[in-house]
């Protein structure tokens, strides 16, 4: 399966259909922040994902009810790895390095991290 990039607009509204786990699009609207986007706005975002492979539906009369076919596990999946490779060589070392220099982690997140290492390690 190849899982393409979201717009932010299209990962908002992914974001609502994992939790609501299914949806019809005035649903969708009612979860989203003020200023509330038009209905057809939000109609099209649903459109474009589901020709993106992302959601699919079931029909209801004249009702659709959209329902994610990507899981949030997948799609963060995704983009862990592409932020992996982008920004990082695929070097966790960078990684960490990153988050130590950036995020100023204190010394009991660094001892947290550290015990996850070790479950990881005796894991394999």
């Amino acid at each position: 399966m190849h899982i393409k990039e979201l717009t932010k607009a299209e990962e908002q509204v992914m974001q609502i259909l994992w939790q609501l786990k299914e949806a019809i699009v005035k649903d969708i609207i009612e979860e989203m922040p003020e200023p509330k986007p038009a209905y057809n706005t939000v109609s099209t975002v649903v459109r474009v994902l589901e020709g993106k492979g992302f959601i699919d539906h079931k029909a209801y009369g004249n009702s659709h009810v959209y329902f994610p076919i990507i899981s949030d596990a997948e799609y963060k999946k995704f983009t862990f790895d592409k932020m992996m490779k982008n920004y990082f060589s695929d070097s966790y070392q960078s990684l960490v390095s990153f988050i130590v220099d950036e995020k100023k982690i204190s010394v009991k997140e660094l001892d947290e991290l550290t015990s996850l290492i070790d479950k990881l390690k005796s894991k394999q």
